[in-house]
Order: C-alpha cells, then sequence, then structure tokens
C-alpha cells in the first residue's frame, strides 16, 4: 500500500489542488463562493474548469459526469467526454465554465410524485462547489444539485444545502446574542455504516436476494448470534482482504474510512468515517455504498445493504453522529468543564430538545422504509417511538435548571480496573443507551434510527430546519431580551419543562416505555405507511416553506414518491416470492417426495412386511406442508390481482394490511419444509451457507 498521506484525497479536485492549480484571484473568488455563498461569475468557472479537466487528464480521466442525488436513493449519473472535433480531423480535449456550472438530464425519468410528467422531460443539474469533485473509474464526477425544468426540487442534495444555510443562518444569530461573531455554522455528520458480507456465488443462486436485497425464505440455523462471539471478533482473511482494498479506494476519494469491525450478526461487519461537514458525508455516504459493492465483487463476495437481509439475526443501520460546529472548529454542542453555567450551551442543547419533540413526526419519516421496518424495535435497533438520551450528568443540569437550584458538575473519576499494571483513565460521566433513538453522547447527538439502505440526507434535512426552527424561535425573543443571559436562562427553563417529555434514559425495548410514552402523547408511528402521511401535515408544510426548504407541492410530491417507493417495494417482493414458492420450492417439496414413495416403494416390493414408517411419516408431513404452501401461494397471487391504485396512501396501507401478511403465510410453510427436505434437493443455500461460508 502506498503512504496513507500520498493516497488519501488523491483523486480529489481539494482544496489543496485548487490552490495550487489556480491563479490567486480565482482561488479566492471560488473560495467566497463556497464559505460566504457569493454568486460564482462566468469567467471564474471557465478558469476552475479548465484546471479542473487538466487535472483530471493527467490522473487518466477521459469523461466527466454532473453526480446527482434524484429521489431514488441512490445517485446518478451521464458521461459526456472531454474530446472535441476539430476541422481537420482531429480533436482537442475541452470543458467549460458552462459545462461545469450546468447540465441537462431527463428529469421525467427519476421520481417526481407527479411534478414531472412524461413528456415534460427538461431537468437541470447545478454544481456544488461546497462539496469537491472527484475521479471515479476514469471519470472526473462533479457533485451536483438537480432540479426541474419549472424550478422544483427533484434531488436530495438541494435541499440538504438550504437546510444548512438555515441553520447556518439562525445559528448566528443565537451566537452574535452572546457576543460571538462567526463567518459559519456547519453541521457536521460522522455516518457508521453496517452491511454484511457473504460469498458472491451464493449469492447468485438466490433470487430473493437479487431482486430485492433481502431473504424472502430461510429457516434459522442452529447457531445464530446468540454466542455473540461475532461482535469485535477476529476479522477473516476474506474480508480483511476486502476492507484493505476498500480503505484504499475509500481513501483515495477522500472519504474519512477510519473505524472497522466484526458487527453483532454473523457476517455483519461496520464502518466508521471521521466527521465532516453533512453535505461531503451524504456524498461520501453515498460513495462507501458504492465502493463497497465493487470492492466486494473483486474478492468475489457480495455487499448486503438491506436493513434485514436475514430473518432472526440483526438487521444493519446506520448512526448518524450530528452536530454544529464554527468555522473556527468549536463544537457547540460541547457542554465545557462546568455546562450548568454554559448558558450557551444549555441554550443550543435545549433547542434540539424542543425540535426533535415538536418534530418526532419528521424525523420518522426521514428513517421510514419497507426495510426498516423489519428492523426498528427487534432488539438490534431502535423502536420506533422518538425520543432522546441525555445521560445521566446533562440531565441533573437540567434537572437543577429545571428546580432553579444550584449545580456543580461531577468531576472526572479515575477507572480503577483493580490491577496496578493497567493504566487508570478518565470515566465518562454517563454511560451509553443503545435502545435510544436519539442519543447525546457527549458532544453530539448519534441519530440511531436510519437504516443502512437510506441517504443520510432525509434525516439530516430534517434535523438541520428542526433545529433552526428553534433557534430561530428563541433568536426572535433574545433578540428583544435587555439583558441576553438572564433571557437565556428564563427561555432554557421554560423551554425544558415544555419539552421534557421526549427526554427518556431508560430502556426503550420495554413494553413499559410504550405504555409511559402513549401518557405523555409521544407519537408511535409502527410502520412507514403509519408514518409518511404524516409529511404533509400542516405544521410539518409551514416549517418547510417558511424556511425554503421545500414548497408544498414538493413535500406532497415527496409524500406520494415514499408511498410509491413502499408499494412498489413489496410488491416487487411479493411477485419475487410468488416466483421462488412456485418455481423452485414446491418442484424440489415435489422431486423429494416421489424419490421417497419410490423408495419406500422398492422396499414394500422386496419385502411387503418391510417396515417404512420414516418413509411413510415423511411423506405425510411434507404433503400437509407442501398444500399449505400451495394454498398459501394461490392467496397471494389473489391479493396482488386485487391491489388498488387510485390513491398512493390507499394502495401502501394494502400493502402493509394485505400483502405482507399473505408474504408471512407463504414463508411459514416453506421454511419449515426446508428442515425437512433432503439438502441436495433444496434449491437454494440456506441461512447457514450465507451467513457462515467466508472464511
Amino acid at each position: 500500500m502506498s503512504k496513507i498521506s500520498e493516497l488519501f484525497g488523491s483523486m480529489v479536485f481539494n482544496d489543496s489542488v485548487m490552490h495550487d492549480r489556480l491563479p490567486k484571484e480565482i482561488y479566492r473568488s471560488l473560495r467566497k463562493t463556497i464559505n460566504e455563498g457569493k454568486e460564482l461569475d462566468l469567467s471564474v468557472a471557465n478558469v476552475v474548469a479548465s484546471a479542473m479537466k487538466d487535472w483530471a487528464i493527467e490522473k487518466g480521466a477521459t469523461h466527466y459526469s454532473h453526480w446527482f442525488q434524484p429521489m431514488t436513493g441512490i445517485t446518478a449519473e451521464k458521461h459526456d467526454s472531454f474530446l472535441s472535433p476539430q476541422g481537420d480531423g482531429t480533436i482537442i480535449m475541452e470543458f467549460s465554465g458552462k459545462e461545469l456550472i450546468k447540465g441537462e438530464p431527463d428529469a421525467s425519468s427519476f421520481p417526481s410524485g407527479g411534478i414531472r410528467a412524461t413528456f415534460e422531460a427538461r431537468g437541470y443539474t447545478a454544481w456544488d462547489p461546497t462539496s469537491p469533485a472527484f475521479i471515479k473509474e476514469n471519470t472526473l464526477c462533479i457533485p451536483t444539485s438537480f432540479v426541474s425544468y419549472t424550478g422544483e426540487v427533484l434531488d436530495k442534495k438541494t435541499p440538504l444545502l438550504r437546510s444548512m444555510e438555515e441553520v447556518n443562518k439562525q445559528a448566528k444569530r443565537v451566537l452574535n446574542l452572546f457576543g460571538q461573531s462567526v463567518k459559519q455554522v456547519l453541521s457536521t455528520v460522522g455516518p457508521e455504516q453496517e452491511y454484511f458480507i457473504i460469498d458472491k456465488e451464493l449469492f447468485d443462486q438466490r433470487k430473493d436476494l437479487i431482486y430485492t436485497g433481502r431473504t424472502l425464505f430461510g429457516a434459522p440455523t442452529p447457531k445464530g448470534q446468540e454466542m455473540d462471539d461475532h461482535y469485535f471478533g477476529t476479522i477473516k482473511p476474506r474480508i480483511k482482504a476486502f476492507m484493505a482494498e476498500l480503505d484504499e479506494e475509500l481513501w483515495k476519494l477522500g472519504v474519512f474510512a477510519k473505524t472497522e469491525h466484526n458487527e453483532a450478526a454473523p457476517a455483519q461487519h461496520e464502518l466508521a468515517p471521521v466527521f465532516t461537514t453533512t453535505n461531503i458525508a451524504t456524498d461520501h455516504n453515498q460513495l462507501t455504498m458504492e465502493i463497497m459493492k465493487k470492492v466486494a465483487h473483486k474478492h468475489g463476495l457480495e455487499c448486503l445493504l438491506h436493513e434485514k437481509p436475514f430473518d432472526g439475526v440483526n438487521g444493519s443501520g446506520k448512526h448518524n453522529n450530528w452536530s454544529l460546529s464554527t468555522d473556527e472548529g468549536e463544537n457547540l454542542l460541547e457542554p465545557g468543564s462546568d455546562p450548568y453555567s454554559n448558558s450557551r450551551f444549555l441554550l443550543f442543547l435545549v433547542a434540539v430538545i424542543k425540535a426533535v419533540d415538536d418534530y418526532q413526526d419528521l424525523l420518522r419519516i426521514s428513517i421510514a422504509n419497507a426495510g426498516n421496518d423489519h428492523r426498528l424495535g427487534a432488539a438490534e435497533a431502535p423502536p420506533a417511538i422518538v425520543s432522546m438520551f441525555l445521560g445521566e450528568e446533562i440531565q441533573k443540569v437540567l434537572d437543577a435548571v429545571e428546580a432553579g437550584k444550584p449545580y456543580h458538575s461531577a468531576k472526572h473519576l479515575k477507572f480503577d480496573t483493580g490491577v496496578s499494571v493497567l493504566p487508570a483513565f478518565s470515566k465518562d460521566n454517563t454511560d451509553r443507551n443503545r435502545t435510544s433513538p436519539f442519543a447525546f453522547t457527549g458532544n453530539k447527538f448519534e441519530f440511531r434510527m436510519l437504516g443502512s439502505t437510506l441517504s443520510i440526507a432525509e434525516s439530516n434535512i430534517v434535523l438541520n430546519t428542526i433545529v433552526a426552527e428553534s433557534l430561530s424561535k428563541f433568536a426572535d425573543v433574545l433578540e428583544k431580551a435587555s439583558d441576553v443571559e438572564a433571557a437565556a436562562r428564563k427561555l432554557i427553563r421554560k423551554e425544558y419543562i415544555k419539552h421534557k417529555r421526549i427526554v427518556f434514559n431508560g430502556n426503550g425495548y420495554s413494553d413499559e416505555w410504550v405504555e409511559e410514552a402513549e401518557k405523555r402523547g409521544l407519537l408511535n408511528l409502527k410502520t412507514t405507511v403509519d408514518a409518511i402521511p404524516h409529511y404533509k401535515d400542516e405544521k410539518n408544510i409551514k416549517l418547510f416553506t417558511k424556511h425554503n426548504i421545500f414548497s408544498e407541492i414538493e413535500v406532497i410530491s415527496r409524500t406520494d414518491i415514499l408511498l410509491e417507493e413502499y408499494s412498489k417495494t413489496i410488491n416487487i417482493e411479493a411477485v419475487t416470492m410468488l416466483h421462488i414458492a412456485s418455481k423452485e420450492i414446491i418442484p424440489a417439496v415435489v422431486d423429494y417426495v416421489t424419490d421417497i414413495c419410490r423408495s419406500a416403494s422398492l422396499k414394500k416390493s422386496l419385502n411387503p412386511n418391510m417396515p417404512c414408517a420414516c418413509e411413510e411419516g415423511l411423506i405425510n408431513e411434507i404433503s400437509a406442508k407442501q398444500d399449505e404452501l400451495f394454498l398459501a401461494v394461490n392467496e397471494l397471487k389473489k391479493a396482488l390481482n386485487e391491489v388498488p391504485h387510485d390513491d398512493a396512501s390507499v394502495t401502501a396501507t394494502y400493502y402493509k394490511e394485505v400483502i405482507i401478511p399473505a408474504m408471512a403465510t407463504v414463508r411459514k410453510p416453506a421454511d419449515e419444509l426446508e428442515l425437512l427436505v433432503g439438502r441436495d434437493y433444496w434449491p437454494f443455500p440456506t441461512y447457514g451457507d450465507l451467513l457462515f461460508s467466508v472464511v
């Protein structure tokens, strides 16, 4: 491996490259655009484009692409070469500022929720200079936003950038009241990514994994994760080789991949990056998921990013570690040595508490999809009820604020292992709570509800916007105060008392918490279909339009997109299940039963009195389950033929209430048959094969 310092960012047109390759005035102008939002002049763009092209060609690039993030949840790109023909039959390599700034992909072929009809094709991509261009597979990729010809937002990046501007604007208002002037407040994120790795040859034999990303059939293995021996265990050689190459490929692209380890379930792993700005972190997480799959293939492996690829073992999520920092690197959620006296910290903390309480529904919506419904609350992920964990020390601080009593922060304790040779080290003031959806972990909030396939853009759009709303209301009050410190302390107490119902430091998995949450008036939106319609509640439309994140029609369109995506996902799963059951499982069972019957018949032909209890018992048991499966398959077919299509919400509700239970009815006898049918007859790899084959 090359030196990491030389490898890191080698395929990125980053600030260092720009500083070296751009004229000083052009560089300064571009930095003003990036840091202050100043409009970019076309003449500046032309110089940047030329330098970017020369750098990319030196790195082996032949094409460029506007790289954007439509509502599909993955990225999109259209490649154009740098070639420009000349009259004498030769070519030159060109790339203009106009080509850098704007592209024109087809806007009618991406999800739009009815905003764009098929015949209304024109859309625009616009260069996002705050996220550096990079080279991927000999193509210069330029991060861009994506909007329709009529101006409606069709992507995830545009509203994310808007939300970052809003939280920056409102946070600076609050900081100014405390006598602190900064150029920029940035939301920062470090998204941890969980995933499964299995053998690709086995993957290719499973149509359910190919078409849906998860197994629709599969009996439990004798050994799962109950021994806790995979978590943080020794990484297997093939996986280690995969991880090593993955790190190199990500480092080339400037992705801050830092931590990797085995997760709780067999064949499950995790990658964690270093914090960076939310926009870049979002781009990096999309790249991480893409590169994971490509590198896995090079090692004869398959990377599964579905939230629940295997029933009975932990699913995969991603933990969105979110905070606010100034451009000078100061973390605004850092409590300091005396958080009780730190009014600025407490004000920002309570702003987040208020935001999460007021907009529980939007946070739940931001992580909603069909895959995550299998995972939430399953003793492996937080429950669907949104709540906040603050930890013992911060809880005591806020309790003292509420009571109007002084509080002295706990001293940092030394952890004593009882072994003299082991070093003493500082003990944290609080434990962690893995059942909490939204946990304060020292100087950041860890939003743990995200599913592993999801773009982190959705959650951070919501987080930035709802916190901006809280800060906006706080600034409105404090800007009228003659004594800001006194007014801030009063506001902190008032708002904490009003919103403390969202704070819960206990076991989020317990039945008692479900009852307690209901008493507190907290929402329990158990499924995607329960959550999504709240997107267009009046208060949410008002929030998004006030902060210029979405127009009303864009909120409505996103509601429809998410509901349609849910229905299409379940439909693909159901149809795949029918194909596998009808074309693979039932024929395999028939073959096995036929051979057992033949065996019994041969035994009887030799000796009519020869005992055949085993054959007869198997035939009877298997035949009964075979008929059960056959009837369930027919019921699922019938249910699919009766899906209503008049309204997105009605359709999604039907899939949730009718199709999903019908699928469960099909799966039950099929999984039972797997345990009865001979291994050589079963048509595809079992859970044991998939989870334990990579060594």
